[in-house]
């Protein structure tokens, strides 16, 4: 048994729908020796996935980056998800999807053409943030952004990213915001956004943050809400005397920031644009579920 794990938990790996704790690969496997793959995250609400398309796309990119070709087209990654929604009796849930190089010899070059890249997936529950989580925000802290220049890839060498939430955990608090050169990145697994003067102000999408697919839902929503949006460099400064700052990943939504370095942001409390977006977002889900 796999801890914390339900039994009859389903998974697909290489075109097979197994138990998740009966899945198993060889230790030569490049995801496991080299951290040689990529995965994508897909949000379920009441067996609807939210933003699939955009979650596939970032897929495929993420994929074509690393120089892995695809083991399916757009319509054979929907069917894979669909299956294994069909076979979870969790409806509202993460769909997990995982595809490395495949198994070869340990060499750090790439095997030759004819190796099959592995293809696995499985469903965790997920529980929307409750009334509290919105109420009382995010309390974060400070970290250095010590990862690779490569943090648009959705690779599964996360190291960085884990010890960077570690500190987090060792602090008692919900993530870290990570600075490079004294510039604003992102979280350990989630983008942070600031709110000045009613502006909404993200970091620029390039190398050093991973495009989160709330980062253009962010976008549209600020512009139903008449929210001005601005994408640019964001310096530390900026951050501690932020009117509002967010955080947004598929398992938070997105969420208030109210505390940073244990300090308040601006009064403790959820702001107005924070209202506008949460509003916004709300609806997004309510019209996937009508």
């Amino acid at each position: 048994m796999i801890p914390g794990v339900p039994g009859d938990s389903q998974a697909y790996l290489n075109g097979e729908y197994v138990r998740l704790q009966d899945a198993k690969i060889s230790v030569l496997d490049r995801g496991f020796i080299f951290g040689d793959g990529i995965y994508e995250v897909v949000p379920v609400y009441e067996g609807r996935p939210f933003r699939m398309s955009e979650h596939l796309a970032r897929l495929e990119r993420s994929l074509a980056k690393v120089r892995i070709a695809s083991p399916f087209d757009r319509a054979g990654w929907e069917a894979l998800v669909r299956g294994l929604l069909e076979r979870s009796a969790t409806p509202s849930c993460l769909v997990y999807l995982q595809i490395t190089r495949g198994v070869a010899k340990r060499d750090h070059g790439f095997p030759a053409d004819t190796v099959t890249p592995t293809v696995f997936g499985m469903v965790s529950p997920f529980t929307p943030p409750g009334a509290a989580a919105r109420e009382n925000g995010q309390a974060l802290i400070s970290f250095p952004d010590d990862r690779w220049l490569h943090c648009d890839i959705k690779s599964v060498s996360l190291l960085g990213n884990v010890l960077a939430k570690q500190a987090a955990v060792d602090a008692g608090v919900d993530e870290v915001v990570q600075f490079r050169d004294g510039l604003l990145t992102e979280a350990a697994s989630a983008n942070i956004w600031v709110v000045s003067g009613g502006k909404l102000i993200s970091p620029p999408r390039d190398h050093r943050i991973l495009e989160g697919i709330r980062y253009g839902l962010m976008a549209e929503l600020a512009e139903e809400a008449g929210v001005p949006f601005e994408m640019r460099d964001v310096p530390r400064a900026e951050v501690e005397t932020a009117d509002e700052l967010l955080i947004s990943s598929a398992a938070r939504e997105v969420l208030p920031i109210t505390r940073l370095d244990g300090r308040p942001v601006s009064d403790g409390k959820p702001g107005p644009v924070y209202a506008k977006l949460r509003a916004g977002y709300d609806a997004r889900i309510a019209a996937l579920l009508a």
